[in-house]
């Protein structure tokens, strides 16, 4: 998970993220309330440090590796473009973008990334820090 991550930082000249225990932690709890709820959507403000950007995946269980479900969101590559934030997306929508801006957001240092499942669903959760996906500031330079 983590190479997948950084060798999408590497191809924009983004440092590469460190693992973060905490952030790991963090996102484990929040996958398993997500898997216990059926609740598919961002952490509100109670369950999430504004400082932790986040990015959540969802599928079948045991149907996808990690590697594609990190790969889901890098491929969102292929909406983008260069700009200034939210303004990067050749489809119109920041949504289209948003998984992989903040993967390779040059300013966000650290990552942590937990995965729980119900009986139907895989939910993965990847906290980052600082948080990318700043309105008005270029993803590949920050």
């Amino acid at each position: 998970m983590m190479a997948s991550h950084n060798q999408a930082r590497a191809k924009t000249g983004a440092p590469e993220l460190v693992w973060d225990a905490g952030l790991a932690k963090d996102a484990a709890a929040y996958a398993r309330s997500m898997a216990r709820t059926g609740r598919f959507a961002h952490a509100n403000q109670s369950q999430r440090s504004a400082l932790q950007g986040e990015n959540l995946w969802m599928g079948t269980r045991n149907a996808y590796p990690q590697t594609e479900m990190v790969g889901s969101w890098i491929d969102e590559d292929r909406y983008f473009k260069r700009g200034i934030f939210p303004e990067n997306s050749t489809t119109g929508s920041w949504h289209d973008i948003g998984h992989y801006t903040q993967i390779i957001w040059p300013t966000t240092k650290r990552v942590g990334c937990a995965l729980a499942n119900s009986g139907a669903y895989d939910y993965l959760v990847c906290r980052y820090s600082p948080a990318g996906n700043v309105m008005g500031q270029d993803p590949l330079r920050g």
